[in-house]
């Protein structure tokens, strides 16, 4: 049964807990990524027959599987991906920024490139874990961007095809080739190349801790989204709220991982206790029960505070992934909120609108690092260059000023690269 706390009866450290994993994967990642980097294919091949069960000659993903899954899937579902994809390419579109160019002094000209990155891997989780939804979410942004080429990654089941719902994502947001490899060694194979799978700019998508440790390791030698922790949802709501709801909110995310977060804060014990009592109903009813279940006894929590803005308060040193908000006047609050990945605001405003179909994006900081990470967005696949242009009458006018600096940082030579256009590359 999920636990209730009581602001102010118990110690920060036990209300603002988190799931801490105990166990490292690290070196086993580390020797994946150096065997795909000396074997290629080869080592890509050998891992898919281990971990994978499967044998596979070619990893890519042709035109007649592709076919051939658009065909398994019902119409009515894909007629869904498309609305989702079109609602969400609304609102990336929004975000789409413009390059500048400043020519305000004499002879002086400033300015910034918003440049979309050529090649970038997303990694999409298989098996039970099938979602396409990640797919249109994190490509979308990037074709808005004006990204080149969108390579896939996802593992092979033990027939060696990929998720039929997988594929029809990927054609209607446009993904570029797919490749059937997963876990550490498709992460490893986007960062440093294969024979077959080509090497990109970053790597965005979540998937497991092997996962999530090859996206660390290779970071420097590619770019990454973030580094995602377990699913979290805050539910903040008033005494009014129907614990029906609020239970069923908790339970989508902990429903993800045994490891995922469902925190309710109120400033309503009545309201506490019919939660409690309404999770037990509904966890019985769940097909993921084995998973929801040790979600909410071991990291869910209800905190009752006294009044909805200590409840905010909590909620922004959580900074949680998922945030509803679920009063009679939701926009009165969402100015206070500081720390949240996605906000969802009203009672009816349940967080899977955010998964699959509003338009923002489900791609979210988690583990606290909404306090310093935003969502994804087009900006997670541009690059800025920044330029500048002076004439010699313009430097002629600041070279002094230059040149000062540069000596009280001690970097003569940088001085002398500016006083020397002048003839006064030789003075104290």
């Amino acid at each position: 049964m999920i636990k209730i706390y009581e602001m102010g009866k118990i110690k920060d450290e036990e209300i603002f807990a988190r799931f801490e994993p105990t166990s490292s994967v690290e070196d086993i990642v580390k020797d994946i990524i150096a065997h795909v980097r000396e074997k290629g294919d080869d080592a890509l091949r050998e891992y898919s027959s281990k971990f994978d069960h499967v044998d596979l000659s070619d990893f890519l993903v042709t035109e007649e599987e592709i076919e051939a899954a658009l065909n398994q899937v019902e119409p009515e579902f894909i007629a869904v991906l498309e609305e989702a994809a079109e609602n969400i390419s609304a609102f990336h579109s929004k975000q789409v920024r413009n390059s500048f160019i400043m020519a305000d002094k004499p002879g002086v000209i400033l300015g910034q490139r918003v440049i979309p990155l050529e090649r970038v891997g997303l990694y999409v989780p298989g098996g039970t874990a099938a979602y396409p939804s990640t797919v249109l979410m994190d490509s979308i942004p990037a074709k808005i961007a004006g990204v080149s080429e969108i390579v896939m990654v996802t593992p092979p089941n033990r027939e060696g095809s990929v998720n039929p719902y997988i594929l029809a994502a990927a054609h209607v947001a446009g993904v570029g080739r797919i490749f059937k490899v997963g876990g550490a060694q498709a992460v490893a194979a986007l960062a440093y190349g294969t024979e077959s799978v080509p090497r990109v700019d970053k790597i965005v998508g979540p998937g497991n801790a092997f996962v999530a440790e090859a996206k660390k390791q290779v970071f420097g030698q590619v770019g990454i989204d973030m580094i995602a922790g377990p699913s979290e949802v805050l539910v903040l709501a008033d005494g009014k709220s129907d614990p029906r709801f609020v239970a069923a909110d908790l339970l989508s995310q902990a429903e993800h991982d045994k490891n995922a977060s469902a925190v309710l804060i109120t400033e309503s014990m009545e309201l506490a206790k019919a939660v409690q009592e309404e999770l037990e109903v509904q966890l019985k009813k769940l097909t993921r029960e084995d998973i929801a279940r040790p979600s909410i006894e071991n990291n869910g929590k209800i905190i009752v505070a006294r009044d909805l803005m200590e409840g905010i308060e909590a909620a922004n040193r959580i900074a949680p992934e998922h945030m509803e908000v679920c009063v009679d006047q939701p926009f009165d609050y969402l100015p206070l909120i500081k720390n949240a990945g996605s906000v969802f605001l009203g009672r009816y405003n349940a967080e899977p609108t955010g998964d699959y179909f509003a338009g923002p994006n489900h791609t979210l900081p988690t583990s606290g690092t909404a306090r310093f990470y935003s969502p994804l967005s087009v900006d997670d696949f541009v690059k800025k260059m920044q330029y500048s242009y002076y004439t010699k009458e313009a430097l002629e006018k600041d070279y002094d000023k230059i040149s000062l600096f540069a000596n009280k940082e001690g970097l003569t030579a940088h001085a002398r690269a500016v006083d020397i256009r002048f003839g006064k590359e030789d003075r104290d």
